[in-house]
């Protein structure tokens, strides 16, 4: 083991009767930030648990316990990095895990149930978790919050079996077991009335299925029974055609003004543009990480990309400088690397596109690829999105802008708007970026990539791509374990490609011992 990358089975650190036996060693130099970055992890988490909302807030929801685990989770999706690589990671994943920790902080202070602060809940606006939050982008004394990020997401993240209880919950309530998982865990989260209650309104929207709508439905009735009144925005489902775009404007400005109306505030242009400004920059900056996975020296990849790309894109959406600011490093480090040609594991032997909705109890599974076969996962469809710049000083068109930002919002640009946008778009992305290889998630209660499957079996043997279908549950691991997903790659590349792992140590884990 030592500073250089593939020096050290990885595997073996995952062995004996504890989570980790030890934390990796990657040279003196890198191994000394790695650990100064997680004491600033676990600082940081100290330092928000002190507070008596806070620590009521842990107390109370079950869902709280999976955060001890943040450290655990980092650690996982930067194993195997050194030196610039390993910065960015942390600059991606440390950020997120503060931003996390400061809305966690102003829910639990707003909740009801906890800190009880009602001015401070009367200038919140409840959002959806697959929602992007550039409504708020106008609203320079309100604040955009979705606790299902918090409650679901993030929790699944962390641990894998986070919401199996909420699954089950609402199962019981007679909810079939083939709705995916996301809503029916968040609709199980309002069954049993495990989340903080606060805002002085709620926004939805039609995000990606009917599980979305009725999960949105359920919450909605929680909502408007305690007094929080409930908009949805009925974002156009063919995104592509242009005679829907007026209706898309037309939602946002009714949106607009219903919040207007529940909170007393008025639309800001001049915040609109200021935050507007930062959140195309980032765009431009994430576009050119994607833009060097054409070559032969990708540098921002895998879930290091993905997980990171969904925070800044959907929730973010340019009213936090501090992510700017980040990107701006990220991308000095980024060009470094690749002036350096460095690489991220010792050997590349395939480029591949990820596509369709990943595992939400194993997003660390991109960093596996790269680290135990070679497979470098360069950029998956949920970081595919809308790219085109907003306007900056037009504020008929900025109304257009949010239109197509609500159509084409991660994963509902790919699940709707024509098969073309699923099946067609895929070969196009394998040729801009020289990819040989597909891993096609085929999420088993998600019906529309399922009956699919035999069209993507056509065109990936008409344009010689490899295709390997990896299936899951998204959030529900005792379908479909860990070591499940793995063995879907396993069994290719050793049957299929005749290949021997990078890495044996990692092709069989177990997973018991794992966050």
């Amino acid at each position: 083991m030592g500073k250089a990358i593939g020096s050290e089975r990885l595997g073996d650190l995952y062995t004996g009767g504890k989570v980790k036996k030890r934390r990796e060693w990657r040279g003196v130099e890198d191994t000394l930030y790695d650990y100064k970055c997680w004491l600033g992890i676990m600082g940081m988490l100290a330092k928000y648990l002190v507070r008596p909302h806070f620590l009521k807030g842990f107390l109370r929801y079950r869902w709280m316990l999976n955060y001890i685990s943040v450290p655990a989770m980092i650690d996982k999706h930067t194993v195997g990095l050194r030196g610039n690589h390993l910065k960015i990671a942390h600059e991606e994943y440390d950020l997120v895990a503060e931003d996390v920790a400061k809305l966690l902080d102003t829910a639990f202070k707003a909740d009801r149930y906890c800190g009880n602060d009602e001015e401070l809940s009367k200038k919140i606006v409840v959002l959806d978790e697959n929602e992007m939050f550039a409504i708020m982008n106008g609203f320079p004394t309100l604040k955009g919050i979705s606790w299902e990020t918090a409650a679901v997401y993030v929790a699944v993240l962390l641990q894998g079996d986070a919401v199996t209880g909420y699954l089950d919950a609402i199962q019981e309530m007679g909810l079939p077991g083939d709705v995916c998982p996301m809503p029916a865990a968040e609709a199980g989260t309002a069954v049993l009335d495990d989340f903080p209650l606060f805002g002085a309104c709620a926004v939805q929207c039609n995000t990606t299925c009917d599980g979305s709508l009725l999960g949105n439905g359920i919450m909605a009735r929680r909502y408007e029974k305690a007094g929080i009144p409930v908009f949805q925005i009925a974002a156009p489902l063919r995104h592509t055609e242009e005679g829907v775009q007026e209706y898309a404007a037309q939602e946002i400005r009714n949106a607009i003004k219903f919040i207007e109306d529940c909170t007393g505030e008025k639309w800001d242009w001049d915040y609109y543009f200021e935050n507007t400004k930062r959140y195309n920059e980032e765009n431009r900056l994430r576009y050119s990480w994607m833009e060097m996975s054409r070559t032969d020296y990708p540098q921002v990849i895998g879930a290091n990309l993905a997980l990171y790309a969904e925070t800044t894109y959907m929730a973010i959406a340019g009213r936090v400088p501090d992510f700017v600011e980040a990107d701006r490093r990220i991308t000095k480090l980024a060009q470094e690397s690749f002036e350096r040609k460095e690489m991220l594991v010792p050997e590349y032997r395939h480029r591949a596109i990820i596509w369709g909705v990943q595992a939400q109890y194993y997003t660390d599974f991109l960093p596996w690829l790269q680290n135990c076969w070679g497979i470098l996962p360069l950029v998956d469809m949920l970081s595919l999105v809308y790219w085109d710049q907003l306007s900056e000083d037009d504020p008929e068109q900025a109304i257009y802008d949010l239109g197509k930002l609500y159509q084409e919002m991660i994963m509902r640009n790919r699940t709707h708007g024509g098969w073309e946008v699923l099946l067609d778009d895929l070969w196009r992305f394998c040729e801009y970026y020289r990819a040989d290889m597909v891993i096609l998630w085929e999420h088993i209660s998600c019906k529309a990539l399922t009956g699919m499957h035999g069209l993507f079996e056509e065109r990936a043997k008409e344009h010689g791509i490899k295709l390997v279908w990896v299936n899951h549950d998204l959030m529900d691991p005792r379908v479909i374990p860990k070591q499940n997903i793995r063995d879907d790659v396993n069994r290719y590349m050793r049957t299929v490609l005749m290949e021997e792992p990078i890495d044996p140590s990692l092709e069989v884990l177990d997973d018991d011992k794992l966050w």
